[in-house]
């Protein structure tokens, strides 16, 4: 009998496997990808754990806890609210922002991406630094994200409060990550959400039909913020 050839070998049935599909290929790549920036994500919380701040610990502990329910920048737009006319109109994009990143970070986000709450407890993080662990899931953040969402929609109306504000919700999103409770990747991800959420109260004012409010966004602004680390 002869021997098979190389070509009878090679055919479907015995032959070595060829390349992976294309999708299968992409999904591989991108589950690489993913668990890099998971490695980035953890080494980042853990430099954040291990660096000692006893300064700091105190201040941020208590803005973390401030910025609960979004207590701080409510109570900024109850202020605003006593001002000015553009002042009342930026208070009220502002808490919209707030409602918007609130209900997209604990109706959507949280939902779709379960994500665990670090373990400070084996990434040693001190205890002078806790607050109450949440029982919702990690990814994104919703402090940020309504931190920064209120900082967005507030800077466009009132320029000049868009740096003092920026600079609160960079504080607010690092405070999360200094109490151990988040990664720096849900920080990240909660100021995505938030500048998303400002945009969108900024165009439901646009198209408001209650006089007053609508000229307040006729000019062609971008909203901008500055978003720390965290």
């Amino acid at each position: 009998m002869n021997e098979p050839t190389r070509a009878d070998r090679d055919d479907d049935t015995g032959g070595p496997p060829g390349p992976p599909p294309a999708p299968r290929r992409a999904g591989r790549a991108l589950s690489a990808v993913l668990g890099d920036l998971r490695a980035v994500d953890g080494a980042l919380y853990a430099a954040v754990a291990a660096t000692s701040t006893p300064t700091l610990d105190r201040a941020l502990r208590r803005l973390s806890h401030a910025a609960d329910h979004s207590k701080v920048s409510l109570g900024i737009a109850a202020a605003l609210a006593l001002s000015g006319a553009r002042a009342r109109r930026a208070a009220l994009v502002g808490a919209g922002a707030v409602a918007v990143a609130s209900a997209s970070t604990n109706l959507l986000g949280k939902r779709l991406v379960h994500r665990a709450r670090p373990d400070r407890e084996s990434a040693r993080v001190t205890v002078d630094r806790y607050v109450p662990m949440p029982a919702s899931a990690s990814f994104p953040s919703g402090h940020t994200a309504a931190a920064v969402a209120f900082a967005t929609a507030v800077g466009v109306v009132l320029p000049a409060a868009a740096v003092p504000l920026g600079a609160l919700a960079s504080a607010v999103g690092y405070a999360r990550v200094h109490t151990g409770v988040h990664y720096p990747g849900d920080v990240a991800a909660g100021a995505v959400v938030g500048i998303a959420s400002a945009a969108a109260a900024l165009a439901a004012a646009a198209a408001s039909p209650v006089p007053g409010v609508r000229s307040v966004y006729s000019a062609k602004t971008v909203p901008q913020t500055a978003v720390g680390p965290g």
